[in-house]
């Protein structure tokens, strides 16, 4: 990785004055602001996502008629000394944007109330003209260091949207009121921002009126806290996925698909690897910057007694032939929308007895939840099939100490020893998409058609478990789908992906042959 220096208009935050070369004598500046050929930004046709941003738009605006609405995309969070992530912005801005993996850090959407709605402006940090040393010595912004950056032009036409430098973004911290609501966690920074001019605002109007009013109570729609009634809101907007969104789930699905196949055929190479789980993470996440913009989450890749933690993503452990497999992954798209699939899978290509058993009632599980998952279904019921079977499993192999009818009582539960997470979640443009929605709209809510979710029951049987037979111990089981739910039902975006305990088997010796 090359070095920057700290010389330009518009610094990078971390760089290291104390190690730079970049040259600063004026010979060299003079030199390298000149000679550039002409800039011939042609403008790009609106992207297919536009029309759908727009429409999102028009929804959260008429929910807060009046409010000045801010949603930032987020700013670069650190990764070590000068180094940073890479900068993803934020699910809300990007839903309401149509702005995906090409995101401006920095960049801040802002609907200003009219007496109709709203209007959107998107303001970004622009690039500087080569007339600056921003180009060639800040390694946060420059083209040299990070490649071109789009112009307002550009951006506005890409998105459909009016679109202003970020200069121009004091101007709205001045006219910020007690109407202005900011989606907070976004950007902290800003959100201080905001804050402090809600506060100034307050004190002015106080002055002015000898108010007595708290600065602080801002009520919009009934809320005591707007602020985040703003962030639930945009999370419920996304319950329901539009066609866009849809066709974008189907794409991601295919790609893990070709991700999942990509793992089997390094099978044994990787359970040749001391660390063999690794080499599976790395030969997904390369599908995934193949043929989206990375995954969707840290992939799991859990050999042995690893797939009975639900979240094991250190991978740094063997695969093993005899052992099983669980690979939990998901390929997230430019737009950031992702998959999110399951898939256990017998190392060396077939199953032993126990592990079939256990494979195939979580399976059965698996179904009994397809079968419920309708319109007009109440999202926890999908839940509470798998758990039926679940019960019903482990109470035949002795497990537990009630019956599968007592265990399934609420205040027993005994089964859920053996499976603590959830059935479902909501699936879009976050792997957990909606988080922040109110429970009545979410695991209380009505399934409705368009919405997606996982279906993803398992079974896990930790190593020291003494409730459980010794032949059962270490085996870790999930299978996980995305279903799209229909008019008529559920489907299932992932049914190209084996998912039964022979199809699986077949499936390995098909790729590995």
């Amino acid at each position: 990785m090359a070095d920057s220096t700290e010389t330009g208009i518009e610094s990078a935050p971390r760089s290291n004055a104390n190690r730079s070369t970049t040259p600063s004598s004026d010979g060299f500046k003079n030199f390298i602001s000149t000679g550039w050929a002409e800039r011939t930004d042609a403008l790009p046709v609106a992207r297919e996502q536009a029309s759908f941003a727009a429409t999102r738009r028009d929804a959260i605006s008429r929910l807060y008629p009046g409010a000045r609405l801010i949603i930032p995309a987020g700013r670069m969070k650190q990764r070590s000394n000068d180094t940073d992530y890479a900068f993803r912005a934020h699910s809300a801005f990007a839903h309401l944007t149509g702005w995906g993996s090409e995101s401006e850090p920095g960049a801040v959407l802002v609907l200003e109330p009219t007496a109709t709605g709203h209007d959107a402006t998107l303001y970004f940090r622009e690039r500087a003209g080569r007339d600056s040393d921003e180009f060639y010595a800040n390694a946060e912004i420059g083209e040299f260091w990070i490649g071109p950056r789009p112009s307002i032009a550009q951006v506005a036409s890409d998105l459909g949207l009016a679109v202003r430098g970020i200069a121009d973004l004091a101007a709205v911290f001045t006219a910020v009121d007690s109407s202005t609501l900011v989606l907070r966690e976004a950007d902290p920074a800003l959100t201080l921002k905001v804050d402090e001019a809600r506060l100034r605002f307050a004190a002015e109007k106080a002055l002015s009126t000898n108010a007595s009013d708290s600065p602080f109570s801002i009520e919009i729609n009934g809320e005591h806290d707007p602020d985040d009634a703003l962030a639930r809101d945009l999370s419920e907007l996304r319950l329901v996925k539009d066609s866009y969104e849809i066709e974008q789930m189907r794409l991601a699905v295919a790609a893990t698909a070709r991700g999942f196949e990509d793992v089997i055929r390094d099978l044994p190479r990787s359970s040749a690897h001391q660390r063999g789980e690794r080499l599976v993470e790395g030969v997904f996440n390369t599908r995934a910057r193949a043929d989206g913009n990375t995954v969707g989450y840290d992939t799991i890749a859990a050999s042995g007694s690893h797939a009975c933690i639900l979240h094991w993503t250190r991978n740094d452990g063997p695969v093993t032939p005899g052992d099983v497999i669980l690979v939990d992954a998901g390929v997230e798209l430019d737009s950031y929308y992702t998959a999110d699939i399951t898939r256990t899978l017998p190392v060396n290509g077939t199953f032993s007895a126990v592990q079939r058993r256990v494979y195939d009632a979580v399976c059965e599980a698996a179904d009994a939840a397809f079968a419920v998952a309708r319109p007009g279904v109440v999202f926890r019921e999908v839940h509470a099939a798998a758990m039926a079977v679940i019960a019903k499993r482990t109470a035949e192999w002795g497990m537990l100490p009630v019956t599968a009818e007592e265990a399934l009582e609420p205040a027993n539960g005994h089964h859920r020893r053996y499976m603590v997470h959830g059935t479902s979640h909501h699936l879009g443009i976050d792997v957990h998409d909606c988080a922040q929605a109110r429970r009545d709209m979410y695991m209380d809510g009505v399934i409705e058609v368009g919405m997606v979710f996982t279906i993803e029951p398992g079974l896990y049987f930790q190593p020291d478990d003494l409730t459980v037979p010794a032949e059962y111990r270490g085996i870790g089981v999930r299978i996980e789908d995305d279903v799209l739910i229909t008019a008529d039902g559920a489907e299932n975006l992932s049914a190209a992906i084996p998912r039964t305990s022979s199809d699986v088997e077949a499936w390995i010796a098909s790729l590995t042959k």
